[in-house]
């Protein structure tokens, strides 16, 4: 999602989440293999084991994310609840890679947040990424993204100081457990983050993390 890739030669080189550290062999999986950065811990797919763009777009267009499903809004709330409880009514917000059912958006509008959409390929507006936000959320987006740290870069550019980026994806824990996980079984997952790849991004961009509840993470840009 957001980006393609560059070339097999530069993944093996570096991690694409912190640019900082070599990736080293981690697993095999049939036809995947996967990498694992030794400093910020992220786990990543090997280039030529992604889909094309037009194969990964066919299975975004299967999501069925529906607004008004009261399951899929209590998966939300996950991330929509602590983050109210962090900004204010009118702030103005962007949903980054909302998909073709933007849910979290409509539910943020709800609550007086002004939000703004955008997704490369479902609302692909580059207007909305010319303007700084109070919010930034990235709901079950980060996994998708071929080239990680240049979207950290551009987010952080984009948020206010002050302002908040939540994200919402299932954190890696159990190596044991790698190749039946369901997270590693979506072909369109290719980045897997721990909590202490997300301390490291904190670190990195003076971020100040807080990990609310199970695999959502709140990150607040400094004044």
């Amino acid at each position: 999602m957001i980006e393609r890739p560059q070339s097999s030669a530069q993944q093996k080189a570096l991690c694409p989440v912190c640019e900082d550290a070599e990736l080293a062999p981690f697993r095999e999986v049939g036809q995947q293999r996967y990498f694992r950065c030794g400093q910020c811990e992220a786990t990543v797919m090997a280039f030529e084991c992604r889909l094309s763009g037009s194969r990964e777009r066919a299975v975004y267009e299967l999501h069925n994310n529906n607004a008004d499903d009261p399951g899929y809004r209590r998966f939300l709330s996950k991330l929509a609840q602590p983050l109210l409880g962090q900004v204010s009514p009118g702030a103005q917000g962007l949903d980054f890679g909302c998909g073709p059912g933007p849910a979290l958006a409509s539910m943020l509008a709800e609550a007086g947040l002004h939000m703004t959409l955008y997704d490369p390929f479902f609302y692909p507006d580059a207007a909305a990424l010319d303007r700084q936000y109070d919010v930034i959320t990235c709901t079950e987006v980060v996994e998708h993204l071929h080239h990680p740290a240049e979207v950290f870069r551009m987010l952080d550019s984009l948020l206010r100081p002050g302002g908040c980026l939540g994200i919402m994806t299932c954190f890696q824990t159990d190596d044991a457990r790698f190749d039946n996980w369901h997270y590693r079984r979506d072909p369109t997952h290719v980045v897997f983050y721990r909590e202490q790849t997300f301390r490291w991004l904190a670190q990195h961009y003076g971020w100040d993390l807080e990990i609310p509840v199970k695999d959502v993470v709140l990150l607040r840009k400094s004044l």
